[in-house]
């Protein structure tokens, strides 16, 4: 995409506005509406963003350990950079365009906190060895009948479902709720996020959306517009999603499952092999490996939050070690057999609270890690994986995870030694933050007894 065929666009769709963002270490869209004169000088040359962006949590708390910005810097601008390539027409919004931008250094190199420019570099890791990345990422939702003022105002205890029951798979409650899934669906697809499937899972008023596959980039980018699109198309109609992972005890977790594959510069899947047992192929045992190898280490990068780590429990099907099997839900990694177009490998350790672009980038560099080493899989897990005594047991808490990452000499090598520095000060952050809170459990079980 380039400017004068951008400008044809415009013309065409009768554009008068143009939405700009880029995303925070959190997953967070941190953006802003410019004019066309405005958005054209920032297509040419970039443009100035605060970036404090980086330097604050999810909740615009600053933190008080980063090094990439802070009190003594003043919080200066960073450079934006436009991506040409994401323009998008918001469906929702008449006449508005939408672009992500990359966020760089004076020197034009990637900015050690952008998470979508460390899934650029990955996936310019995987070119420079012959392969292209595919990716599919299934996330699941839970909707309630309430609005941001009255989850709030609830303490987002004791919110109304959609639904009641447990209806997974319901034919039933999709088709009572048809107005807006099809709504969704639609809006979505005419934003250039197309979903292969949709259905209800297990519990009162939750969704699954399987999204069509795509290159690396440009599913990481789908799934992170879904979740903002979704909150902001259900919003109009007076309902509110949320990605937490886990956000009843007594109810499922949400998954944010990962579905890849790597193909070759000649359109071949690279994980498949007739000639091999099963089918996969050296290269695709190898990319498996990784993946297990560095799993323990990596952890805090495919789950971010305190609450992920509550997903983490026995007697569901969230991994709690690292383990593989041929079509096992109850492993951390599932092999698919799907013959050449299909063969794949379904990441299940995600939650649905992830950074797209920090798991997916997370997956692919891990996966090439094993291609480079040339690494064997340890046996596939059958039955219950998380009754296999040898696997290599997952960290339970985010600190045990964060302080995992900060030992790793892999992730700094495949991922970045900024980009770990600055994430794991960010996990460190959250960390403490939830180890000083008082929480309704302990006011529950100490207020008067104690």
């Amino acid at each position: 995409m380039d400017i004068p065929t951008l400008r044809e666009a415009f013309r065409d769709k009768d554009i008068q506005k143009v939405k700009v963002g880029g995303y925070d270490i959190d997953g967070v869209l941190r953006g802003k509406y410019v004019s066309l004169e405005k958005f054209w000088s920032a297509a040419e040359s970039g443009f100035g963003f605060c970036d404090v962006i980086f330097g604050w949590d999810i909740g615009d708390v600053l933190y008080d350990n980063a090094k990439v910005t802070g009190w003594d810097t003043g919080y200066p601008d960073t450079h934006a950079r436009v991506d040409l390539d994401s323009f998008r027409v918001i469906p929702y919004e008449p006449k508005t365009a939408a672009f992500l931008v990359d966020f760089v250094m004076p020197d034009g190199s990637a900015h050690p906190a952008c998470p979508r420019s460390l899934l650029k570099k990955v996936v310019a890791d995987a070119k420079a060895r012959g392969y292209s990345a595919t990716f599919a990422c299934e996330l699941e939702f839970w909707i309630f009948k309430e609005t941001p003022e009255s989850a709030a105002a609830k303490g987002y205890r004791a919110m109304t479902p959609l639904s009641p029951g447990m209806f997974g798979y319901s034919w039933l409650r999709e088709g009572q709720n048809a107005e807006w899934v099809h709504e969704l669906w639609d809006t979505l697809a005419a934003y250039g996020i197309p979903i292969e499937g949709f259905h209800t899972e297990t519990g009162p008023g939750v969704y699954e959306a399987a999204l069509r596959y795509q290159d690396a980039l440009r599913m990481a980018d789908n799934a992170a517009l879904f979740k903002v699109a979704t909150k902001e198309i259900l919003s109009r109609r007076g309902l509110m999603p949320t990605f937490m992972a886990k956000w009843a005890a007594d109810m499922p977790g949400s998954s944010g499952h990962l579905h890849q594959s790597l193909w070759t510069d000649a359109g071949k899947n690279a994980f498949y092999d007739a000639s091999k047992d099963g089918g996969f192929s050296d290269v695709a045992r190898s990319y498996l490996a990784g993946q297990l190898a560095l799993m323990p280490e990596l952890t805090a990068l495919y789950a971010p939050t305190v609450n992920a780590y509550k997903r983490y429990v026995p007697g569901v099907w969230a991994p709690l070690t690292a383990t593989w099997g041929l079509e096992n839900r109850t492993c951390a990694i599932r092999a698919i057999r799907g013959g050449e177009k299909g063969t794949r490998y379904e990441y299940r350790q995600t939650a649905a609270d992830i950074n797209p672009y920090v798991a997916i980038a997370t997956c692919l560099a891990s996966g090439l890690h094993g291609i480079d080493q040339k690494l064997s899989p340890p046996p596939e897990s059958r039955g219950d994986a998380s009754a296999t005594g040898s696997a290599a047991a997952l960290p339970r808490t985010l600190r045990e995870a964060k302080d995992r990452l900060a030992q790793s000499d892999a992730a700094k090598r495949i991922l970045g030694e900024g980009f770990v520095d600055h994430y794991v000060r960010t996990r460190d952050w959250e960390a403490r933050q939830f180890e000083r809170a008082v929480t309704e459990w302990e006011l529950r079980r100490y207020f008067e007894g104690i």
